[in-house]
């Protein structure tokens, strides 16, 4: 399943080069990640248990501009354990170039005892339906 959000670039995500920051493509991807979770996951507290972000990496292999419209598509492309792995594709709405790709790994976590916790079933069971693996 491959879940899409549009971006709209604003001006100050931009730099002296008149293209956007580098940093700015992890604010994009981001709320594509935010966007999935409200859109995709159900909000039920035996899903939607603590989580948090472990690692990610994004490679850029195209520029983009202020004010150009971009789309970021994100699928579940990993599951383990106790963490589970987006990856994230972002292309120009009008003519679909090849913007960035990356990968974000998120953890199940109890923020409470501050340590990782296994994937529950429940989520396990949504994110196996969610699964895109190639």
């Amino acid at each position: 399943m491959n879940h899409e959000t549009e971006i709209s670039v604003r001006f100050c995500e931009t730099d002296m080069a008149g293209h956007v920051n580098n940093t700015s493509y992890f604010i994009y991807l981001e709320e594509a990640r935010g966007k999935f979770f409200d859109q995709v996951i159900p909000d039920d507290p035996e899903i939607r248990e603590g989580f948090i972000l472990a690692s990610t990496n994004c490679d850029f292999l195209g520029q983009s501009y202020f004010n150009q419209r971009l789309v970021v598509m994100t699928r579940i492309s990993k599951i383990g354990t106790k963490s589970f792995s987006f990856n994230q594709i972002i292309r120009a709405a009008e003519t679909g170039a090849m913007i960035a790709e990356a990968e974000a790994t998120i953890v199940c976590f109890d923020y409470e005892a501050q340590k990782t916790v296994p994937i529950t079933p429940a989520l396990r069971n949504v994110l196996e339906g969610l699964l895109v693996t190639s």
